[in-house]
């Protein structure tokens, strides 16, 4: 899915969208040269910044880790294979050299001499070549395209493309931090933390936590899209209102959102109005912010159907490498999919839910993790949906 990026965010948190342009000049007049002498772990560290990626890891721990082994590398990180997220392409087209500077400084505190920005998009490829070429940084920092697949932005599928392997996830037992791109010791960061990490050495650790929240300070890029009439990526801070964002974007009456992406959760229309965009608040949905992406259902759209159709997709984006994604995710799909098409077999729940059960803790990466936990929200919030169709009926079509 691709968004056009409609930049929104409120004056006091237009933090990454605040230059006119993208350009290096615009980029200078806005934020001013990069700093030279900066403690990046310490500031980092205090200012509490959590990986914009998805998985919301301490920015600081990766960062102390590497740079404690030394000789190391680093990776910024805009594959963005979930098809819902349309952030990083948009912070790469409208600020590139906010993370072209986080990379920088990131090298500079690990003791890196080679850098790597990888993008599945030969176009924003291209952008970035340029604008690498137009800096003359001393750090050598080359741009990479990768497949354009769901698990290609993990971080060690990233490193082994890096290596000249196939681009698919490692076994979790090495870590890419322990021995990574060339058997080094290797930072891989989301583009939108990278950025996040020029503007905290500008703007020091106190100014980042003015906005946000005490467990999540800062802001985040959000792509909105579904029922909405406004879709595209806006700045807010951590513990926005969930309706304040959908109103923004112009979202129709919702049948329930999506919150996280294709491994996130649904967070059921009647709950909207009481939930914030903040771990706390969107755990009881068993949702997380994730990579910033909220889909809107409409009131028109089978909430079950929808899903047997996301969970198709994720069991086609497998990396064949183990049991739980060669074998476990088809068949929850197929019987996901079987019950979204009007099967009365009322087995069906109970073979979805131990196939959701079957793959839980047992990949060589989170990907079937992510999947099952996907699965679980829709059976939760799309209960009477379920109901209805092994009875033969729709209720999206009778609202039609």
């Amino acid at each position: 899915m691709t968004i056009a990026p409609t930049l929104v965010a409120p004056p006091d948190t237009r933090r990454l969208f605040a230059a006119p342009g993208p350009s290096l000049a615009q980029h200078r007049e806005t934020y001013g040269d990069l700093p030279v002498d900066v403690d990046l772990p310490d500031l980092v560290e205090q200012a509490g910044l959590l990986g914009r990626g998805g998985a919301a890891f301490p920015s600081a721990r990766k960062l102390r880790t590497v740079a404690s082994r030394g000789n190391g590398v680093v990776v910024g990180n805009a594959a963005e294979g979930e098809p819902a997220s349309d952030k990083d392409r948009t912070l790469l087209t409208v600020a590139p050299h906010l993370v072209i500077d986080g990379l920088v400084l990131t090298a500079r505190a690990v003791g890196a001499r080679r850098a790597y920005l990888t993008t599945a998009r030969p176009e924003i490829a291209r952008q970035l070549r340029t604008e690498v070429r137009r800096r003359r940084d001393r750090l050598r920092i080359e741009v990479v395209e990768v497949e354009d697949r769901f698990v290609s932005g993990e971080e060690s599928a990233l490193v082994n493309a890096l290596n000249g392997r196939p681009g698919v996830p490692s076994d979790r037992l090495t870590r890419v931090w322990e021995r990574g791109v060339d058997r080094r010791p290797t930072l891989v960061h989301n583009v939108e933390t990278l950025a996040h990490v020029a503007l905290l050495a500008r703007f020091g650790a106190d100014w980042f936590r003015s906005v946000g929240t005490p467990e999540e300070p800062g802001t985040f890029l959000a792509t909105v899209g579904g029922a909405v009439s406004a879709p595209g990526v806006f700045e807010v801070p951590y513990g926005a209102s969930l309706t304040g964002l959908l109103d923004a974007a112009g979202a129709m009456p919702a049948r329930a959102v999506l919150v996280g992406g294709y491994h996130g959760a649904w967070v059921p229309g009647s709950a909207l109005d009481s939930t914030r965009m903040s771990r706390t608040s969107l755990a009881p949905h068993g949702a997380s912010v994730g990579a910033g992406v909220v889909a809107v259902l409409g009131r028109d759209r089978c909430g079950l159907v929808e899903s047997a159709g996301v969970a198709a997709y994720l069991a086609d984006q497998v990396a064949g490498q183990c049991g739980p994604c060669v074998n476990g995710l088809p068949r929850m799909s197929d019987a996901l999919s079987r019950l979204a098409d009007g099967s009365r077999d009322p087995r069906l729940v109970d073979e979805v839910q131990r196939m959701r059960r079957l793959v839980v803790g047992r990949g060589a990466c989170a990907h079937p993790d992510g999947t099952a936990r996907f699965v679980a929200s829709t059976l939760r919030v799309f209960a009477d949906e379920v109901a209805v169709h092994l009875g033969g009926g729709c209720s999206a079509a009778a609202a039609r």
